[in-house]
């Protein structure tokens, strides 16, 4: 894998993760301030949220890098694969 997908797979991977972990732990508000949206949670924890996503999309960068490193999976191939298709 070079640099250039890795990085592209931890940005999808962190980007996915990042939208199943958001709505863990709100509660909406009882007494919304005057402005803010009644569904608005009352304490996001954004940055506790932020820092796991992190972690978690780490781990799961490392599993998939070490599965295209012992070749399980291959973006060549499946490249390849993906233009033979293209050109029937």
């Amino acid at each position: 894998m070079s640099w250039v997908s890795g990085i592209f797979v931890y940005f999808i991977t962190y980007w996915t993760i990042l939208f199943a972990i958001l709505p863990w732990g709100n509660h909406a508000d009882p007494n919304p301030a005057i402005g803010h949206a009644p569904s608005a949670p009352a304490n996001p924890r954004l940055k506790q949220k932020f820092i796991a996503t992190a972690i978690v999309s780490a781990i799961i960068w490392l599993v998939i890098f070490a599965l295209v490193k012992v070749e399980v999976i291959s973006f060549h191939d499946a490249a390849r694969q993906m233009s033979v298709e293209m050109k029937q």
